[in-house]
Order: C-alpha cells, then structure tokens, then sequence
C-alpha cells in the first residue's frame, strides 16, 4: 500500500483523515484507488486531461511529479499539496 498524506483542504472529501492508505502502481492508479472510495478527490487535483491542476503539487517522497504517469512504489508515501491563497 502506498501512505497518502492528503491536503486539509480536501480532508472533507476522506471524512477527516489527513492520512490514508492507497493501492496503485502510478499516481494516476493511487488517484484512482482514493476517487472509488472518496468520490470527487480526483477531480480536485487532476482536471479532465488528467493533468495536475495548478494549484496542486504532488511529491513522492521528496521529490515532486506534474504526471499522473509517474510510477509509485510499494510503502512509498505520496504527498499532495494545495496552494492556499487570500488576502
């Protein structure tokens, strides 16, 4: 299993929890893994192209990834961040 430290922002999608276990060989097959059972993860970080969105940054271990290509290895941890803005 892959450990996924998920955003405060999009912990409302996983019911609270800011750490969670995932399945997957690729960041694409983890995002998958996480969207069957938190409806509307995905979309939040990927769009339609399955591209990162802007504003997103995913890292494995400590280094960062733009593709949902990028292979994910077996108790690796896959990080994902969000910008926060205001004023």
């Amino acid at each position: 299993m892959i450990s996924v430290l998920i955003p405060s922002q999009l912990t409302s999608y996983t019911d609270g929890a800011a750490r969670v276990q995932a399945a997957g060989t690729t960041v694409a097959g983890v995002l998958d893994d996480l969207d069957a059972r938190y409806p509307g993860l995905k979309f939040r970080v990927v769009d339609e192209q399955d591209r990162v969105r802007r504003h997103m940054r995913i890292f494995i271990g400590q280094a960062e990834t733009r593709s949902v290509s990028t292979p994910v290895g077996e108790g690796q941890e896959l990080m994902i961040f969000g910008a926060l803005s205001g004023g």
